[in-house]
C-alpha cells in the first residue's frame, strides 16, 4: 500500500504542561491532518533531559487525549532516536558541511566566513561543538500562512549548532531527522519557527534531498506582547476546561464556531468540516487570553 498523501505532526517539549500557546499548534496541525484525511503523528522531542520537567510527557498525553486530539501510531520519543542523528552527523561531516568549534556563544566571531575553526575537520582537546557552514545562497520558504519568506544564512553570521558541547544534539538536527524518518509532508506550527523552518530545510536538502511543505500559525501572546510560553508562566491547560479552550482556540485561529460542542468529537469533527488555513491571519488580532473568555 502507498503511504498516505499527508503525514502531519505535533511536537511538544516536556519542559512543562500544555498551554492555550502549544492548543493552538496541536489544534492546527491535528485539524489539517484530519481535514485532508491524512495521519496525525505525536513526536515527544525530549532530547534535552537538564530542561525536562518530571511527569510532563503523561501530563501532555492526558491532556490531548482529554481535548479529542488522538493521534496515530505509537508516540515516538526523541530520546530513542540518538543513532539516527549520530548517522546524520557523520554524513554531515562526511560532505564537509559542518566543523568543529571551541567557540562559546559569546565568544563566537562576529565574521564566521574568517573563523578559523570552519577548516577544522577532526575533533580537537577539549570541549566542542558542530557548526554547519552557512551557504552564501539565497533560501526560500513557501509558507501556506504567512506567504513568501527568503534569508541567506552566510549573510545573517549563522553558523548554527547542531552538536552542543554538552553531547546533546540540537534541535535543528534532530527536527530535520526525525520530520524524515517519520516521513512529514506538512508541518503546521508557530511563527515564531519560521527561522528555524530554513535551517532544518537546508539540512533535509542535504541529507534526504526533500522536505516537507510548511504552514506557520500566529503566536499567542500576553496582553504585554510576550509569547505565550512555559518561561512566560503561561496558564497549564486543565483537561475538564476542553470546551472553552477548544472554541477560544477555533476562535483565535479565524475558524467558524461549532454548532455542536457537546463532546471533544463532535466538536473536533465540526471543526474538521469548516478548517481553512485561508481564514488564520498571519498575525493574532488580540492577546491570547481575550480568545479564552466564555
Amino acid at each position: 500500500m502507498s503511504p498516505p498523501a499527508y503525514i502531519g505532526r505535533f511536537a511538544p517539549s516536556p519542559t512543562g504542561p500544555l498551554h492555550f500557546g502549544s492548543l493552538l499548534a496541536a489544534l492546527a496541525s491535528y485539524l489539517d491532518a484530519r481535514a485532508h484525511h491524512g495521519q496525525w503523528l505525536l513526536r515527544i522531542d525530549d532530547l534535552d533531559k537538564p530542561r525536562e520537567v518530571a511527569g510532563a510527557s503523561d501530563a501532555i498525553l492526558r491532556v490531548l487525549d482529554a481535548y479529542g486530539l488522538h493521534w496515530d501510531g505509537p508516540v515516538t520519543y526523541q530520546h530513542q532516536q540518538q543513532q539516527h542523528y549520530d548517522h546524520a552527523l557523520q554524513q554531515l561531516l562526511d560532505q564537509g558541511h559542518v566543523y568543529y568549534c571551541t567557540c562559546s556563544r559569546q565568544d563566537f566571531p562576529a565574521n564566521p566566513q574568517q573563523h578559523a575553526c570552519r577548516q577544522r575537520r577532526q575533533p580537537p582537546a577539549g570541549a566542542w561543538s558542530l557548526r554547519i557552514k552557512a551557504p552564501d545562497e539565497t533560501l526560500l520558504l513557501d509558507d501556506a500562512i504567512q506567504g513568501r519568506h527568503s534569508t541567506n544564512l552566510a549573510t545573517c553570521h549563522d553558523d548554527f549548532v547542531v552538536y552542543r558541547k554538552d553531547g546533546i544534539t540540537a534541535y535543528q538536527l534532530a527536527t530535520a531527522v526525525d520530520e524524515s524518518l517519520a516521513g512529514i509532508t506538512h508541518v503546521v506550527r508557530g511563527s515564531d519557527l519560521l527561522d528555524s523552518t530554513f535551517r532544518q530545510q537546508l539540512l533535509m536538502r542535504w541529507l534526504y534531498g526533500h522536505s516537507p511543505l510548511y504552514a506557520h500559525i500566529p503566536v499567542a501572546t500576553h496582553a504585554d506582547g510576550q509569547k505565550l510560553s512555559k518561561q512566560s508562566f503561561a496558564t497549564a491547560l486543565e483537561p475538564a476546561d476542553w470546551k472553552l479552550c477548544l472554541l477560544a482556540a477555533l476562535r483565535f485561529l479565524g475558524q467558524p464556531q461549532p454548532a455542536d460542542a457537546g463532546t471533544p468529537r463532535t466538536l473536533l469533527d465540526e471543526a474538521c468540516q469548516h478548517w481553512s488555513l485561508a481564514r488564520i491571519p498571519r498575525r493574532p488580532a488580540l492577546p491570547a487570553n481575550d480568545f479564552c473568555k466564555p
